[in-house]
């Protein structure tokens, strides 16, 4: 790697990808399926191919003084088929093609922490009112507003599955309701919504017990539950809402286990019990190893709570069960330790939580908003480290490694990418840059 970071040339072998020529016929881009709101009428493709001319990618770093101080970036024309990305080749501006118009291509975020089936969006608007009795408090609320919620769930779930994708997210970790009030009927509802956007929107399914596994005898309804198609089996608060650890997450493994699921636990708590409930978890994982890769901790505020020699000895145990930890980024009173997590290995992803429901009002359904926020609270604002904080925006996938050298886009991959008005990863990050499109599977959705 030299200061100059890679050629032209080099991406295009690293890629993989062959540097011929491409053509296409004149033909008009697919939207059949698109939710969009913003589609550009010019742009065209075949029904089972298109191709993409002015595309910016990230080719390396430069550096200074040994460091990093810009990243390099070149146009380059760009062939999607049958929902991949099937070629990429010297730019050919003059080629009958999609105009890029040298907006930079990032993968597709993914939000990996939200509520799709109750929210407020695309209704008329409601503040939160004023609450107590903690977390009980909200069940009590919940178990009032949720019977009328449920009507037009399905409606409102769409919805704000478009903002998401107004925002560059094509993908989603979903917590729904299973508790003797809604009984299944929210995951029922949310299903419908998922099926009428399943061209655009890809989710993963947390069977998640707002009301307590115990507190509420929700357990029937979970059991239910965990033989539909869901992805996790979900948690809140054992000692808190339960009254008891052990036999709380004693009976989300097994009934993970019994159903293949994986598990993501809500936990608040930031005393003893909060972290004497990471500690079983990471106990339960280790003694069922099929759990490993497939068990997460939401929230896990404890972890901003404890000093920093036991942040470093949880963090390091978390790694060795491979349990990751999905933060909603807060701020106020509890700085979460995602730079210590990362360190030592931990999966770190986030999400939007709330969007606008009774539990919080202030959702963009930004997640790059997310990485954002995150680099400032950690002081994240070399262009080195503004670039690896994208990470959090996409669950994953960045254009370049910690080398500089080109990781994404690669033959074969997904089509599911944004088109953003931003120079590179890093000022994306930092001005939160504004996404102008959305394709999903080759699809264009917004």
């Amino acid at each position: 790697m030299n200061n100059s970071g890679i050629t032209r040339k080099d991406f295009l072998r690293n890629s993989a990808f062959g540097v011929a020529g491409l053509t296409v016929g004149s033909s008009f881009l697919n939207t059949t399926n698109a939710t969009s709101v913003e589609t550009d009428p010019n742009i065209k493709n075949t029904s089972n191919a298109h191709i993409l001319k002015n595309v910016r990618l990230e080719t390396g770093f430069s550096y200074k003084d040994g460091e990093v101080d810009g990243t390099l970036t070149d146009l380059f024309t760009v062939e999607i088929a049958e929902g991949k990305i099937k070629g990429i080749s010297s730019n050919d501006p003059t080629v009958d093609a999609i105009d890029a118009k040298g907006l930079l291509m990032l993968p597709a975020f993914r939000d990996m922490h939200i509520h799709l089936d109750k929210t407020f969006y695309g209704d008329k608007w409601q503040a939160v009112k004023k609450r107590s009795g903690g977390v009980k408090g909200m069940i009590a609320l919940e178990q009032q507003i949720i019977p009328e919620m449920l009507e037009s769930s399905t409606y409102k779930s769409e919805k704000l599955i478009e903002l998401l994708q107004s925002k560059g997210t094509s993908f989603a970790r979903s917590h729904v309701n299973i508790d003797p009030t809604s009984k299944l009927q929210s995951l029922k509802n949310l299903q419908v919504a998922l099926e009428n956007k399943k061209n655009g929107f890809d989710s993963e399914l947390v069977a998640f017990p707002q009301h307590g596994v115990f507190y509420t005898d929700s357990v029937p309804y979970l059991k239910e539950a965990a033989k539909m198609d869901i992805d996790f089996i979900g948690g809140l608060d054992p000692f808190t809402i339960d009254g008891a650890i052990e036999k709380t997450i004693d009976f989300t493994v097994q009934l993970a286990l019994d159903n293949q699921k994986g598990i993501d636990i809500h936990l608040h708590e930031t005393g003893e019990s909060g972290l004497n409930t990471v500690e079983y978890l990471i106990k339960k994982v280790n003694e069922n190893t099929s759990l490993k890769g497939k068990t997460y901790l939401s929230h896990c505020f404890v972890l901003g709570k404890l000093d920093k020699t036991k942040q470093e000895e949880i963090a390091e145990k978390l790694a060795d069960a491979q349990i990751g930890i999905v933060s909603t980024i807060p701020f106020g009173g509890v700085i979460m330790p995602i730079p210590t997590l990362l360190k030592y290995g931990v999966n770190v992803t986030t999400g939007n939580d709330s969007i606008v429901d009774h539990w919080n009002t202030f959702g963009t359904g930004s997640v790059l908003e997310k990485a954002n926020l995150a680099a400032q609270l950690y002081g994240r604002s070399t262009e080195f480290e503004l670039s690896r904080m994208l990470r959090l925006a996409t669950a994953g996938p960045i254009p370049l490694d910690d080398k500089g050298i080109q990781q994404w886009p690669k033959t074969g991959d997904n089509a599911n990418f944004v088109l953003i008005d931003a120079s590179c990863s890093a000022e994306a990050v930092s001005r939160i840059s504004p996404v102008k499109s959305l394709v999903h599977n080759g699809t264009t959705v917004y």
